[in-house]
């Protein structure tokens, strides 16, 4: 695990690109909507249905009232195609945004820094946006780490206030 300033991606300190995708559900979401009214956490990660992003959206999913406040809100965004998470969100019982930055292909990714030429995938990177819409925390794992999601509960909680 790397904090902002030794990894990819933009840093702490910066606004935040807007964006708009599709998630799950066929419904957009866009970043602004939430500015102004509710800090997000915005998890990148590599692929649905993958053994340590399962593990992690499924850890998200157990834990959803503590991420989804009045004040906070929850996004994962990944590469995948709506269809396939729709598949994943339905045999997962993932109940929170899963968007998708299928077309143009991680356009949101390389935007936040974070796309992976090679693979063709977002790093395992997240992102605090304030209220302000300003980034207020980062962190980037390695493919294979997952997250530590209390940690990532501080700094969401820390960023509402």
């Amino acid at each position: 695990m790397t904090d902002a300033s030794a990894g990819p991606g933009i840093a702490v300190g910066d606004i935040a690109p807007d964006f708009t995708l599709r998630d799950q559900f066929g419904q957009d979401i866009s970043l602004s909507s939430y500015r102004g009214s509710k800090a997000v956490l915005i998890l990148f990660y590599p692929y649905a249905f993958s053994n340590v992003c399962t593990g992690e959206m499924n850890e998200v999913r157990s834990r959803l009232a503590e991420f989804l406040t009045f004040d906070t809100e929850v996004v994962a965004i990944s590469c995948d195609p709506i269809y396939t998470l729709r598949a994943w969100a339905d045999a997962d019982g993932l109940n929170f945004p899963l968007l998708s930055d299928f077309w143009p292909h991680g356009e949101v990714a390389q935007a936040f820094g974070v796309f992976d030429e090679t693979t063709g995938t977002p790093h395992r990177s997240s992102y605090v946006v304030d209220r302000d819409g300003t980034i207020a925390w980062a962190v980037h794992n390695d493919r294979n780490e997952g997250r530590d999601l209390e940690e990532h509960l501080k700094h969401l909680r820390a960023a509402a206030d």
